[in-house]
């Protein structure tokens, strides 16, 4: 019987199309589901119209290369034998192009990406990890050290050989927490690190200023009292005598007219950005 975890992604899989693919949703299809949502969009005027868009998408997880007309059988044995899978796409109702692809492999920790990260699981991180070490966690560059941490837990220790495993020490206690480890030996000492994937969090959206309906905010104001209009601090004051002037008393030296010019800010604003802060 499967669990909901393992239920989740094959539903996701299913409802995935060509138009909904993201470089980082991609890395869960693979090369049968490429085809299938290609056919599936032969006929969408988007598509055909940002086939270089789709093509970019595609090849961030895949390897693609376009088997030409000329010897086809003997091309499709040939990429077929490396492990590709060979199909064909409509380009047009006239135009087809066969393709052969492979899914991107991850063997070294210079193949992690942000996109990637969290489609692996914490057992081929730690064979990913082993296939690169020799000199431990300090030995990697801070920048892939950010793509992990981006997607894993992790954390180290380094122990003389012989009580790395000291029952009930923080050897157990990773195991048992759900942790995998890889030891790296460092003489009669050993480095071990710990590696579990993150539980996926929501990110907060934000709400910007923009997408607020100032119809509504109009319509609140329409509903308040109207003494609820009147400036509070001014409540106690007393009415003023009304103002009279003569036209005759009004003159190019005690005329002035003033206002405020405000800009919009999303006139001042070049993008998304400048609300969002990365």
């Amino acid at each position: 019987m499967k669990t909901k975890q393992e239920e989740k992604p094959a539903a996701a899989k299913k409802a995935m199309s060509l138009k909904t693919l993201t470089k980082s949703t991609v890395w869960d299809v693979q090369e049968n589901d490429i085809f299938r949502m290609w056919d599936s969009a032969e006929k969408d005027a988007d598509v055909r119209e940002n086939l270089r868009h789709y093509t970019d998408i595609i090849r961030s997880a895949f390897m693609i290369e376009e088997v030409k007309d000329e010897d086809l059988e003997a091309a499709k044995k040939k990429y077929k034998k490396l492990g590709y899978k060979v199909g064909q796409i409509k380009i047009d109702d006239q135009a087809k192009l066969t393709w052969a692809i492979k899914k991107r492999p991850i063997t070294r920790v210079t193949d992690l990406t942000y996109e990637n990260i969290r489609h692996i699981t914490a057992a081929k991180l730690v064979e990913v990890l082993d296939r690169n070490f020799g000199g431990g966690w300090d030995s990697l560059s801070q920048s892939i050290k950010d793509i992990i941490e981006s997607g894993f837990d992790i954390s180290t220790t380094t122990l003389p050989k012989d009580r790395l495993r000291k029952p009930g020490g923080m050897y157990d206690k990773k195991i048992a927490d759900g942790y995998d480890v890889l030891e790296v030996p460092k003489g009669t000492w050993v480095e071990a690190i710990f590696a579990k994937l993150k539980p996926e969090q929501e990110k907060p959206r934000l709400k910007l200023q923009a997408d607020r309906n100032f119809d509504d905010e109009e319509n609140e104001d329409d509903e308040l009292p109207i003494d609820d209009y009147r400036n509070h601090d001014d409540e106690d004051d007393e009415p003023e005598e009304p103002l009279n002037f003569d036209d005759e008393d009004i003159n190019e030296e005690n005329y002035r007219t003033t206002f405020e010019i405000t800009t919009d800010p999303d006139e001042e604003a070049d993008g998304l950005e400048d609300y969002v802060e990365e």
